[in-house]
């Protein structure tokens, strides 16, 4: 294993309670019909315009252009508050010096990851990385490959961490092993629908977790880690 691809929000980044509030105040303010918060919440990792298509795909192009400028000044001005989950931070330094290549595929825009990855201090770290607004949303594999090339690494020698159903799937068709991890946006019973090799309840397992799927010879099976503690 050389690659490790992580996604963004829900993964490295606590940002799911934001990005709620922030889709719910741009479609209050357009005036489109309501949403619950669990229905915005399960978008959460296509891309932007992927995502309002899917919430509402009865609504005309101009009004859902509509609600995606105004959620994109509402989390321009709130994104601040978002925080890397405990442990993500130490996590990826940890992988880095073990000599790992690391890379993001996100549904976030250019300049949104930008934003984040400056904000963090971990852009660094990362030797590639591939946003929705450049390439195809998740969970087309495009992104998957196209940071496998640029890398120059099979898919064999891959794996993506992810947590949502979007992910795995992205992986799944990129034939990319993939782990889930089930304090995002996903429960743990979607993820393993996907059948990951794993689902991780902290990112800080991860190392361990790689380091003992080497050892076994990469017959690692689906399992859940950590889940009762």
């Amino acid at each position: 294993m050389r690659l490790i691809v992580f996604d963004w929000d829900g993964t490295l980044i606590d940002s799911r309670d934001l990005i709620v509030a922030c889709m719910q105040a741009a479609i209050r303010e357009v005036d489109l019909p309501p949403r619950t918060d669990a229905q915005v919440a399960d978008i959460i990792g296509l891309g932007l315009r992927e995502a309002v298509e899917t919430l509402y795909p009865e609504v005309s192009a101009e009004r859902r252009a509509a609600m995606i400028d105004r959620y994109r000044r509402h989390w321009l001005a709130r994104q601040h508050e978002c925080r890397l989950f405990p442990g993500a931070r130490e996590t990826l330094e940890r992988l880095h010096q073990a000599g790992f290549l690391l890379a993001v595929a996100t549904g976030k825009s250019r300049a949104g990851l930008e934003r984040s990855l400056q904000e963090t201090g971990l852009a660094r770290l990362f030797s590639s990385t591939r946003c929705a607004d450049e390439t195809a949303s998740k969970p087309d594999p495009r992104m998957l490959h196209e940071i496998l090339g640029e890398l120059d690494v099979p898919a064999s020698a891959a794996i993506l961490v992810g947590d949502t159903e979007y992910d795995l799937e992205m992986a799944r068709r990129a034939g990319v092993a993939a782990l889930g991890v089930c304090y995002g946006v996903h429960e743990a019973t979607r993820l393993s629908r996907h059948r990951p090799l794993a689902i991780l309840d902290r990112i800080t397992r991860l190392p361990d977790w790689l380091a003992e799927y080497r050892a076994r010879g990469r017959r690692a099976v689906t399992v859940t880690q950590g889940m009762s503690g």
